[in-house]
């Protein structure tokens, strides 16, 4: 096929979790061939991937090799593909592959993942500028990160509120109605009916998505929805409507108050340890007898008895040579002398175990004997780190705990004055150190699924009622763990999350050419939030809002003019009310008819995203249906 002739063939290049999740996102509503160059088939991913491209119905090509070179790139089919998305945890190689394939085949659709948020800026607009073709979708690069996707749905499960949506600065959140509850009147649409298994719980892990039967059913009709409101809870989208401003304190008494309480949490009682205390008693002991010694034997005041055996010990001493020195001085510098080889490396030694020990339990900023209600967050790493720095823009107090010093969150949480305690999380008592029994939630998000768990069955026995986010990669694991723990603590919230899953939506509707805005999880499912133009499509174009409704496939949340005139933001203009922040009519008409000006914020599931902007149906070998997905 010559240069710039595309199919829909779609290539991922990746060597971890993020590569399978999203070769299983495109195998189960693209519809069309998928070729995933990796480094192994041996590894978990790399055999993941393969059992995928065994797989009769799958489109699931496989490459193995090293890195995304120029060869393996020709040979993925990259200058004829659609798409290329580059998942490597490595920037670099994700920057000069991207740079590569550009060059090989100006107008495909480059979707990055990298975590400097400024560099993946600057890389889309050379990119974008590369391909000749700037503003237009089709050739379209799109820097995402993983982490950023992700966050936000791990803090909405600790938190314990809903899964967040923001539009331009304005806040929407998934909040679950129970059954029988009436509206609220900050209830913008009803997205999903929830199974009744796992109530008040929209994120559980034991319900695949579904079209009805009892189970959720994603964006139903209204009728349904009034229907079963009365028997099974409802995730609806509210609008954040109060925000809590952040108490900003004088920066003297802040100052004043931060150094009492680090000198007042700084470990001296190390110092009064039993090796400390028995080298100097021991030290003390001999001085003291010396000193006696030398007051008989010599004449002089007492100060001279004591000051004398110290010089000697020390071997600071004006040696004992001079006419006048009787033999009795000389004895007893001599034994001094001796007794301070004997006793000084002791000293040091215990001095310098004092001292370290000081220095460890320096670097821990301990949660005030008050403290409750809070998060304990477990892990600094790339996740963690965000994680943290999301939270801290709440109300919500957080103890972390980290055992690398060096790990990429450690100096963040000390500029932050957030309580830290640089120990291992599993050993004994640190979880008790953390407040644990008088937290509300545990996030735990280190890289081990084992740990993870550790820490959660230790910290459920603490505290039976505590609520728990695991971040684990493994779904059937996952799901074990959380129906083990569901029922052993049916009081208490247990939730899974991997961050390749949350984050794979995202990454497949950039690759399928959609803007997503969020990704919201309902139980095993999930709901997409794009942004769409109306013109060029007939499923909405020339439709009202509640005729461009598909069951289970989208919802219209939110009208806005393609281009609204500044006077207009907050006015209301042609009979409609535009929000000021962001410019879009949240609570539309449903006779609105829209219009190729227009555009529209949706819900889709992922199914339906790609049938609106495709106008193709999947295939139904590719609509399979799989446990944990």
């Amino acid at each position: 096929m010559p240069l710039g002739q595309r199919s829909q063939h779609m290539v991922i290049c990746g060597d971890d979790g993020l590569a399978h999740r999203l070769a299983v996102e495109l195998d189960a509503v693209c519809g069309e061939a998928v070729t995933v160059v990796l480094p192994s088939r041996r590894d978990q991913h790399g055999a993941d991937i393969a059992a995928l491209h065994r797989d009769p119905h799958s489109p699931v090509e496989l490459i193995v090799a090293p890195g995304p070179d120029e060869r393996t790139l020709r040979a993925a089919g990259v200058e004829r593909a659609a798409a290329l998305a580059l998942t490597y945890a490595d920037d670099q190689v994700n920057m000069t592959a991207a740079l590569l394939a550009r060059s090989l085949n100006p107008s495909i659709r480059l979707v990055i993942r990298m975590y400097h948020r400024e560099r993946g800026r600057h890389l889309e607009r050379l990119l974008d500028r590369a391909a000749g073709v700037q503003g237009e979708s089709d050739a379209s690069t799109t820097v995402l990160s993983d982490s950023d996707t992700a966050v936000p749905e791990l803090v909405a499960a600790a938190v314990g509120e809903g899964h967040t949506l923001q539009v331009e600065g304005k806040v929407f959140r998934g909040v679950v109605r129970a059954a029988g509850t009436s509206p609220h009147t900050a209830d913008l649409a009803t997205l999903a009916i929830l199974s009744g298994a796992h109530e008040n719980d929209p994120a559980s892990e034991d319900s695949a998505e579904t079209a009805g039967l009892g189970g959720t059913q994603l964006l139903p009709d209204t009728r349904t929805a009034d229907r079963r409101q009365f028997t099974h809870g409802r995730l609806m989208l509210e609008e954040v409507t109060h925000h809590h401003a952040p108490r900003v304190p004088d920066d003297r008494s802040a100052s004043r108050a931060w150094l009492r309480a680090r000198l007042s949490h700084l470990p001296w009682k190390v110092f009064l340890a039993r090796e400390v205390l028995a080298v100097f008693g021991v030290l003390a002991a001999i001085v003291v007898a010396l000193s006696v010694a030398t007051w008989l034997v010599e004449d002089g005041p007492l100060w001279r008895a004591v000051y004398l055996p110290l010089l000697d010990i020390f071997t600071m001493g004006d040696p004992a040579t001079g006419e006048g020195e009787s033999p009795a001085r000389r004895i007893l510098q001599l034994i001094a002398g001796f007794v301070g080889l004997a006793i000084l490396p002791l000293v040091v030694a215990a001095t310098m175990n004092a001292t370290e020990a000081f220095r460890s339990g320096s670097a821990n900023q301990p949660p005030a004997p008050e403290m409750a209600d809070h998060i304990v967050l477990v892990g600094l790493g790339k996740i963690g780190t965000r994680v943290l720095a999301r939270l801290r823009s709440t109300d919500h107090r957080v103890v972390v705990i980290e055992r690398d010093p060096a790990a990429r969150g450690v100096a963040y949480a000390r500029e932050l004055g957030i309580p830290l305690l640089l120990e291992d999380a599993t050993a004994p008592g640190v979880l008790e150190q953390a407040r644990i029994r008088h937290s509300k939630s545990l996030l735990v998000v280190t890289h081990g699924d084992g740990e993870n768990l550790d820490l959660a069955m230790a910290a459920r026995e603490i505290n039976p009622a505590i609520r728990v986010v695991m971040r684990l990669y493994d779904d059937d694991f996952a799901a074990t763990v959380s129906a083990t723990m569901r029922a052993s603590y049916p009081d208490a919230l247990t939730r899974s999350r991997s961050v390749s899953a949350l984050a794979a939506p995202a990454f497949a509707a950039a690759m399928m050419g959609r803007h997503v805005l969020g990704v919201m999880p309902v139980e095993r499912g999930s709901l997409l939030f794009t942004a769409v133009d109306v013109a060029g499509h007939p499923e909405l174009e020339g439709r009202s809002v509640h005729e461009a409704f598909r069951e289970n496939e989208w919802r219209v949340l939110a009208v806005g003019a393609g281009s609204v005139p500044p006077a207009a933001a907050g006015d209301t203009l042609a009979g409609i009310r535009y929000d000021r922040a962001t410019g879009f009519d949240w609570r539309p008409v449903h006779g609105r008819v829209l219009r190729a000006g227009d555009r529209v914020v949706l819900a889709t599931s992922r199914q339906g995203l790609d049938v609106l902007m495709s106008g193709v149906q999947p295939h139904p070998g590719r609509r399979r249906e799989r446990a944990g997905e």
